[in-house]
């Protein structure tokens, strides 16, 4: 009779101990690489923004108060997205940048008017009436009515967090018109809506309102959320 080749069970779950033992050391640094991976890549994001803004401004493309000083810009308007704005009740809009300082990939929005990148989400915010944090809102229709043009030509803000906390990134990202970097890791701040109007000035240093976009950024320090905000570097 011819001896069965073959394997036994007992090298069989040899085999399935093994493989397991090696996906368990594998799986995490996977995770671990593409959280490290998104979060580098919404920190490149956010220079390029603010690279994109320093552009727009000084090129015052809007000036919605005609006194010959340029306005920082919406994600749309810095994409190529819709025309710049030009009067303040916001009836009608300036030519479109040609060609855009920010990539194409700003044009596109969530329901909930945020920009989708690597696991990340973005929200632009300008300032309104008396430094009030202003988010910018998708569609055709411009914000000019809603913002402050002076305020606007000197201050703004954006917000990159993980679209889910721990999957997707960890740490929430800040910039302004500083060109500083902060982050913070708070779980909190995790998927859709997490950054609104009631909470746009979260970064900021204490002594000012959560609403307000206008004031020290809290580097180092906590801010009006009461989180600690570190430099990146």
């Amino acid at each position: 009779m011819k001896k069965q080749s073959g394997f036994t069970l007992i090298e069989l779950m040899i085999v399935v101990a093994i493989i397991a033992i090696i996906a368990a050391i594998a799986i995490p640094n996977l995770l671990s690489a593409r959280l490290n991976a998104n979060e580098t890549s919404a920190i490149s994001t956010l220079r390029n923004v603010s690279s994109s803004q320093a552009q727009f401004q000084a090129s015052a493309k809007a000036d919605v108060d005609n006194d010959g000083s340029g306005e920082f810009g919406l994600f749309r308007e810095l994409s190529g997205a819709v025309g710049v704005r030009n009067v303040a009740d916001a009836s009608t809009q300036g030519s479109v940048m040609n060609p855009p300082v920010l990539s194409g990939a700003f044009r596109t929005f969530n329901t909930n008017h945020e920009v989708s990148r690597s696991g990340y989400l973005f929200h632009m915010v300008l300032p309104g009436a008396a430094g009030l944090g202003v988010m910018e809102v998708s569609g055709t229709a411009g914000l000019a009515a809603a913002l402050d043009p002076d305020l606007a030509e000197t201050s703004w803000c954006c917000y990159a967090w993980p679209a889910s906390y721990s999957t997707s990134g960890n740490r929430t990202f800040f910039v302004n018109q500083t060109g500083d970097i902060i982050g913070t890791d708070y779980n909190l701040y995790s998927g859709t809506q997490a950054f609104v109007a009631s909470n746009a000035g979260s970064a900021f240093k204490t002594g000012g309102g959560l609403t307000n976009i206008t004031g020290l950024v809290a580097v180092g320090t906590r801010g009006r959320d009461g989180q600690l905000w570190k430099q990146i570097n």
